[in-house]
């Protein structure tokens, strides 16, 4: 790795570091149902799609910056039948063009319970290796159909804010973490 493509990581690293973290699990977790509000209000079908699946992993913010070489992070609370079971986070690593910083809301939806399972025996799930995500864009006034909502993972991401335009969760990895 060249020195210049050295300090962009160290930049995007530093710059993802700096990230606002929750002072409390009570302010964590009222961040959550603020971004599972924010999703209802994005697609009125969203509601019915959490309801039915077996667990829901909310990132109520995920910070991704990059120039050439890009990072994400964001903390997570993976909820089943209402309650949070387990605390993650997600990072990535991408290299191409890219440029720019973003801040966004991911949701994913477990709508089978085997991929439920193979997520949480996983020490470090990532998308793509571990299993595939099918991605929803709620831009524009889009929704959900019923073809999306049969994959077994279901990706939501909204809230975009920022100069960076990137709707994948590609080379995403989640990892269990504790709260205090």
């Amino acid at each position: 790795m060249n020195r210049t493509a050295r300090r962009c990581l160290l930049l995007a690293l530093l710059a993802l570091s700096a990230a606002p973290a929750f002072a409390s699990v009570d302010e964590f977790e009222h961040k959550v149902d603020q971004a599972l509000e924010r999703l209802y209000r994005s697609d009125p079908l969203a509601r019915d799609a959490t309801e039915h699946a077996i667990g829901v992993l909310v990132f109520p913010q995920v910070y991704k910056v990059g120039f050439g070489i890009g990072g994400a992070l964001g903390d997570g609370a993976l909820r089943v039948d209402g309650r949070t079971v387990q605390y993650y986070r997600t990072t990535a690593l991408s290299f191409g063009f890219e440029i720019g910083a973003q801040g966004r809301t991911e949701v994913l939806l477990f709508t089978t319970q085997q991929a439920l399972d193979g997520f949480r025996r996983s020490e470090n799930w990532a998308v793509g290796i571990d299993g595939s995500v099918a991605v929803f864009d709620l831009g524009d006034g889009k929704s959900v159909d019923s073809d999306t909502i049969r994959a077994p993972i279901v990706g939501y991401i909204f809230d975009n804010k920022g100069l960076m335009y990137d709707l994948s969760l590609k080379g995403s990895k989640y990892w269990k973490i504790s709260k205090r």
